[in-house]
């Protein structure tokens, strides 16, 4: 599946408004947003699956949870595997990975083989997800990263939001199994492009060789905490249970730390953790998203069960906060680029608390009635996307950027986990905070009063990550884009040129760093531009 010598770009000095900028964006965008929009279509045709496939209420969980599951405990290694064997190679294993076991959803006759195609869905997912911002970060020019970042962001968002309106009209129209039968031609689609029009890259010097022990720990403790967040607010297995797989995930993650420190090829360099700006980004990814997780679980089921919507009007109302991050997250992170992420990462959290405080007056108007659409949900919706657009795109750029040079792949499965087990945390432990027990999401008034607390706790989350980027984050980090290895101060005359060649700004190195005093291998003199991988 690798495109011929030469069809390519080389890594690092691809355009964002050229042509092949645009086949970039097109194939990871595709790539994602099948992942993407099968974690939210999949909801509205749960019903009509349980009708066809005779399933109960925990097997339609675990369709839904047994892709997380396998999501959550691999994305790591997945980013690992990225830089290690290619970025391009893992990403396009990752589609063929996502679109086989689509087939096996569609023609699934019973609900045991559904949850096992799903699991193997997260597993395709967990490969292509990190891949595909690697592959941004490797490939773009250094000025133009955040703003492809941005557009990426965007544009899968608006997967996102068209699941429940696609989905919906798929299953009316034709069968629930067509919902996975279309990532066929999608998937077909984005192999194709990503063979003639990505470029390939890896990070400097790897061997090939995998950390197999860390691999395992990880992967292990990734799952242990996982399955602990989403068995832990649905109370079906017993307690021990669910404490015992959290013991034993954090344990494992424990253990792997230990073993990536004196491991001879660390899956997860410990040199990653200590560029300050990557664990500073992390941290505000964490907060930040915990804050979101809350919104997007408890804000459809509101308007339901408090409101009287419609799942498909429910649905529809937060559709101004996708068309909000189509119309800014690109420019939002251009603006990182040349001002710096700390004042959108500043701001744009707090304009996520404004609109979740907004979200305190959804539910009863001034005569005591439902509130209508216009007048109350209207302009949370719209402040909260005008806080998400600022933010999303600057935080995930900041977090690529900021990881040592050639890491970008281990860099997007880190900050991708860390986002999902925020909202995960979020789902376990915010009902509880807020005192919404499990028949309170069938009551119109408890639900009502346990949304507006936790929609405090939601706004007290969104500020504190606005503090926590403006006391960490620095200004220049996407100019610096990662601490340079050592070496001479002053660069090569070939870097001057443009060269990507030992740029820690531009991208992955097509070659290992030679030593000092030495020309690059296969060129007669220091200056020389290196060939194409």
């Amino acid at each position: 599946m690798n495109a011929p010598e030469g069809s390519a770009p080389a890594a690092g000095t691809v355009a964002f408004r050229s042509a092949e900028g645009r086949w970039l964006l097109t194939a990871t965008v595709l790539g994602s947003a099948m992942g993407f929009l099968d974690a939210t279509v999949v909801n509205v045709a749960l019903p009509a699956i349980g009708r066809d496939v005779h399933a109960d209420v925990s097997a339609l969980q675990w369709v839904l949870d047994g892709y997380l599951l396998t999501l959550a405990a691999l994305i790591l290694l997945g980013g690992s595997l990225a830089d290690r064997y290619g970025r391009r190679r893992v990403f396009t294993l990752g589609v063929g990975c996502f679109v086989v076991p689509s087939v096996l959803c569609a023609a699934a006759p019973d609900a045991g083989i559904l949850i096992l195609a799903r699991a193997l869905q997260g597993i395709g997912a967990a490969l292509l997800t990190p891949g595909s911002l690697a592959l941004i970060q490797a490939s773009y020019r250094s000025a133009d990263r955040a703003r492809a970042i941005g557009t990426w962001s965007a544009l899968t968002g608006v997967a996102s939001a068209l699941g429940p309106l696609l989905g919906g009209w798929l299953i009316d129209a034709f069968s629930w199994r067509w919902i996975f039968l279309l990532n066929v031609p999608i998937g077909l689609a984005v192999v194709a492009v990503t063979a003639r029009h990505v470029p390939e890259s890896r990070a400097p010097g790897a061997t090939g060789r995998l950390d197999v022990r860390g691999a395992a720990l990880v992967t292990a403790g990734l799952g242990g905490v996982t399955y602990a967040l989403i068995e832990g607010p649905r109370g079906e297995s017993p307690g021990w249970v669910t404490a015992l797989a959290l013991l034993a995930g954090l344990a494992a993650l424990a253990g792997f730390v230990h073993t990536e420190r004196h491991a001879e090829h660390p899956m997860l360099p410990p040199g990653v953790f200590r560029a300050g700006q990557f664990l500073s980004a992390n941290a505000v990814t964490f907060v930040v998203y915990a804050a979101l997780g809350g919104v997007f679980f408890l804000l459809v089921v509101f308007l339901q069960t408090s409101l009287g919507y419609s799942p498909l009007a429910a649905g529809a109302a937060s559709l101004p906060v996708t068309l909000l991050m189509l119309a800014l997250s690109s420019r939002a992170g251009a603006l990182a680029q040349r001002v710096g992420p700390r004042l959108p990462l500043s701001v744009g959290p707090l304009l996520l608390a404004a609109g979740m405080l907004l979200m305190l007056r959804i539910g009863v108007d001034d005569g005591g009635g439902p509130a209508g659409y216009a007048t109350s949900v209207l302009p949370a919706v719209l402040v909260f996307g005008l806080g998400l657009a600022t933010t999303v795109a600057p935080v995930t750029a900041t977090a690529l950027a900021a990881a040592p040079s050639g890491h970008s792949g281990i860099a997007s499965g880190v900050n991708n986990a860390v986002s999902r087990l925020a909202q995960l945390a979020a789902v376990a432990a915010l009902p509880l905070l807020a005192g919404i027990g499990g028949r309170d999401f069938q009551d119109p008034r408890a639900l009502a009063d346990g949304f507006h607390t936790a929609m405090l706790i939601t706004a007290a989350l969104a500020v504190a990550g606005g503090l926590l980027a403006l006391a960490t984050i620095r200004r220049d980090v996407l100019e610096t884009a990662a601490e340079p290895a050592p070496g001479p101060k002053e660069p090569p005359a070939g870097e001057a040129a443009g060269c990507p060649y030992e740029c820690p700004v531009a991208g992955t190195p097509l070659r290992a760093k030679p030593p000092p005093g030495e020309p690059p291998p296969g060129t007669g003199h220091p200056g020389a531009r290196p060939h194409g991988e």
